[in-house]
């Protein structure tokens, strides 16, 4: 009888949550104020980052860029960690160096654990807190000659979905978290990219709709928002049209095929 009781519950939640879904599609959210906040910011001296903390500055948060073993000291507890910084490597497997495999994991994902496990303790006393995980569309699909950075950027998607879930669990729910999944951006770290589905974003505009997330405590942040549609879609596409959808995507950038730099 219990099982049957459970079941109900459920049905009854999933028909609240779509509803409540559509009602906030139509109603604009309630934006948080971040004035005075203490905000952490990896990788912030370049693209996304680096406009994100201008967003951020307009709105008077106080600003952390960045030294790890100095900052409860100097500014006291961090209340908004962005962990941003990110590193690809173009390149067939083959081609690609294990140091470059290394360091992929270490910063896009591993750095994640070594900064929320010093930052969080302070959040969960207070239960008060914003974690931003700063992945990518390749952490929900992929891409040849990508395969370090989509293995690392799954494992970004991963972390905060698991973080979330742990969080709700241990009742602190006053820590929110958010997870930005673009496109390609236009950071210069990628050559030459191209798609003809999805646009080459412009960091300004990741960066807006970053901070946007953020007020709004979004958890998943896609960019453009469609593409969180499309990817849900391709769930239910069989592996022949996937294929051909990936040929219509034709999807280009310089990376190191075979040890030599061409388009793929």
């Amino acid at each position: 009888m219990n099982i049957v009781l459970d079941i109900l519950l459920l049905l009854v939640t999933i028909i609240y949550s779509y509803l409540e879904s559509l009602v906030k599609f139509f109603l604009p959210r309630r934006r948080k104020s971040v004035a005075g906040e203490i905000v952490l910011i990896t990788g912030a001296g370049h693209g996304i980052g680096r406009l994100t903390a201008y967003e951020f500055a307009k709105r008077k948060s106080r600003l952390v860029l960045w030294d790890i073993n100095k900052i409860k000291k100097e500014v006291g507890d961090v209340t908004i960690v962005v962990n941003n910084a990110g590193a690809i490597y173009p390149a067939d497997l083959l081609s690609t160096k294990d140091e470059e495999i290394t360091k992929t994991f270490e910063v896009n994902i591993l750095g994640h654990f070594w900064i929320i496990k010093a930052l969080l303790p302070s959040m969960i006393k207070r239960n008060y807190g914003h974690i931003v995980t700063v992945a990518s569309v390749c952490g929900h699909g992929v891409i040849p000659y990508l395969i370090p950075y989509c293995s690392s950027k799954f494992a970004a998607v991963g972390f905060h979905r698991a973080l979330t879930a742990e969080l709700e669990t241990l009742g602190k729910t006053g820590i929110k978290t958010s997870c930005l999944c673009p496109v390609f951006v236009n950071t210069g770290f990628t050559k030459n990219p191209s798609t003809r589905l999805w646009p080459v974003l412009e960091t300004d505009e990741v960066a807006r709709s970053l901070i946007d997330g953020i007020l709004t405590n979004k958890k998943m942040i896609f960019v453009p928002s469609y593409i969180g549609i499309s990817l849900t879609l391709e769930k239910f596409l069989p592996e022949r049209a996937l294929a051909a959808l990936s040929r219509i995507q034709n999807i280009q950038f310089e990376a190191v095929v075979g040890h030599k730099t061409r388009m793929k």
